[in-house]
């Protein structure tokens, strides 16, 4: 009579893919640059079953400019992370964070009159 019974549907929690706190510090480095620069407004972090994506917005009612993308299963193959760009290409892609991050850098290199 003192059984319990487990609720239905509750199982182990699915496994999600995020960024850890060492990419997060990168990125938002990067991402703060950018908006003193005046070229981004805001980001949306998401964490998936098998992709973590931070996007990055001109303004918040748009498609992201960028999605940087955190892909676990591709370590051994072409690299976990990747950069989107606003059409879905690829900008780049590798094992490093900061190396990826690097062509998006290039955007604050400006000429000086």
């Amino acid at each position: 009579m003192n059984s319990l019974t487990p609720f239905p549907g509750q199982g182990p929690a699915p496994e999600v893919v995020a960024f850890q706190r060492a990419e997060l510090n990168v990125i938002l480095s990067l991402y703060g640059r950018m908006v003193a620069a005046g070229e981004w407004r805001d980001y949306g972090i998401s964490s998936l079953r098998e992709v973590a994506v931070f996007s990055i917005f001109r303004r918040t009612a748009e498609n992201p400019l960028y999605r940087i993308e955190k892909r676990p299963k591709l370590r051994s193959k072409q690299g976990e992370y990747a950069i989107y760009g606003m059409e879905g290409q690829v900008l780049k892609r590798g094992h490093d964070l900061r190396a990826v991050l690097r062509v998006l850098e290039r955007k604050l290199i400006r000429a000086v009159k």
